[in-house]
């Protein structure tokens, strides 16, 4: 069984409020199937300052009913110092690391 799913927010470039009802939809399902991590692709704006999707991202991460399903979530920028808690968790993490180290386009969620 795969134990890390891959999220691409950014694909078909949607607006916030669909970008957000699909990693919702994308979380739960996960969750389903007994994943443990998801790596969630939003991009990270063309102002340099991060875009409505990354931003609307981690908000909605940090919301109370999201609690029951995210154990917990950071940036790919805090990937050297969440690895070790991150891999602890789910080992197969270690495959998508050239992918998240340092990306402030991808976030990094942790299931429950």
């Amino acid at each position: 069984m795969q134990k890390v799913n891959e999220l691409n927010l950014e694909r078909g470039m949607p607006e916030v409020a669909t970008a957000v009802r699909r990693l919702k939809d994308g979380l739960v399902t996960a969750k389903r199937q007994g994943v443990k991590a998801v790596v969630v692709i939003h991009g990270y704006g063309s102002s340099g300052v991060g875009g409505a999707i990354r931003g609307a991202v981690q908000k909605t991460l940090d919301e109370d009913q999201m609690r029951g399903l995210v154990r917990f979530w950071f940036s790919g920028s805090a990937w050297s110092w969440k690895k070790k808690e991150a891999l602890a968790i789910c080992k197969d993490l270690e495959k998508f690391e050239r992918r998240i180290y340092g990306n402030e386009g991808v976030t990094v969620v942790i299931l429950k």
